[in-house]
């Protein structure tokens, strides 16, 4: 009996010790996400700085966080949903003071920013400083970890970008002051250009695996209807001219992915159409399961428009019925049917790999 009972001992620490092996195996192969962008990815980096760029307070946040986190929107953003799908925490924002788990990644995206440095400049965290923090992280885990291990995460890792828009409102508002010698072409390859660059030095660094979105259908916003009507401009109702831009934007980042493909080793990349999914939504709402699609849930002014305008006081009773939360973004019902595009969406949607299939790839 002795022998038996030490047996079956023996048997059930082996099994733990195989588990906790398991369990730590598994604990260092999860996938990391890291996040760069603007205010349709910043989950709160903006909070920190010295600028009028915020969603720091009620009624953003109120719907799921219950209180403002510096989310452009009533809830949860794409990137929250995304780290969902792929059974990662919230993933924090970079400055958010005390944050030393940098192991399941950074989210540096920061609201108004663009590729450009001179957008918004002063008010936002632009996307070659954004970059730049990346750096320092990859530092700080070369230090935690040990320069393999970094080196294996940062190559399973998953590299979220979301930016443009902020370029295109601003060459298209203040075009004849601040770019006057852009044509559109030039100004959209400039653009490119920026994304481009900082694309290769991730990859440099180690990173494979980028998920990209294009530009949404920002001229048909309520934000930018709202303006083109104050300029009694004629036409759609939309602002033409940012639609165009982002149209040619859109066209240039599907080619110079292709590009980077073939010239950079390993480099792997999902492409989602964010112009077809908005516009589909903004123009047949109801096929979504919303009732409204060009006027904001939350503003003032025509289409309830104006980003200074959302407050508790100016809320639409039932947040569900709105494609957009605000003037720009999209309320948090919106964007969980974004992120469901993107992460096992179909080829029409989203190419050559949605980014459940692309985590998947070595």
């Amino acid at each position: 009996m002795a022998d038996l009972r030490f047996n079956n001992c023996s048997f059930f620490l082996v099994l733990f010790a195989s588990l906790l092996v398991a369990t730590s195996c598994r604990s260092h192969s999860r996938n990391a996400l890291f996040i760069f962008g603007g205010s349709w990815n910043d989950v709160g980096n903006n909070n920190y700085m010295e600028t009028a760029i915020k969603a720091n307070f009620l009624p953003y946040g109120e719907t799921f966080f219950k209180n403002a986190t510096g989310r452009a929107s009533n809830g949860r953003l794409v990137p929250d949903f995304i780290a969902g799908f792929a059974k990662l925490p919230l993933i924090p924002p970079y400055l958010s003071p005390g944050n030393n788990e940098f192991t399941t990644g950074l989210n540096f995206a920061s609201a108004g920013a663009g590729a450009l440095t001179e957008t918004n400049v002063g008010m936002t965290i632009g996307l070659k400083t954004q970059l730049s923090f990346f750096k320092y992280t990859k530092k700080h885990l070369n230090v935690k970890l040990g320069e393999a291990k970094t080196k294996t995460l940062l190559s399973r890792a998953l590299y979220m970008f979301s930016i443009g828009s902020s370029d295109y409102i601003t060459f298209a508002t203040h075009k004849t002051t601040e770019h006057p010698s852009y044509t559109r072409e030039e100004y959209v390859k400039t653009v490119i250009g920026n994304l481009t660059d900082a694309i290769q030095e991730i990859h440099n660094m180690g990173g494979r695996k980028f998920g990209f979105s294009n530009l949404g259908d920002v001229g048909c916003s309520p934000f930018l209807r709202a303006l083109n009507e104050a300029k009694n401009i004629n036409g759609s109702g939309c602002m033409d001219e940012v639609t165009v831009l982002a149209e040619l934007h859109n066209k240039a980042l599907a080619k110079a992915l292709k590009k980077l493909e073939r010239k950079l080793e390993g480099f792997k990349y999902s492409n989602f159409d964010l112009f077809a999914a908005s516009k589909e939504r903004i123009d047949n709402p109801s096929k979504y399961g919303f009732k409204e699609g060009k006027v904001a849930c939350c503003g003032t002014g025509p289409y309830k428009g104006n980003l200074t305008g959302c407050c508790p006081k100016t809320v639409c009773d039932n947040v569900n019925d709105y494609l957009f939360f605000d003037g720009v973004h999209p309320t948090e019902k919106a964007n969980y049917q974004f992120a469901k595009l993107m992460w096992s969406g179909r080829a029409d949607k989203v190419k050559p790999y949605n980014l459940k299939t692309l985590l998947k790839k070595i």
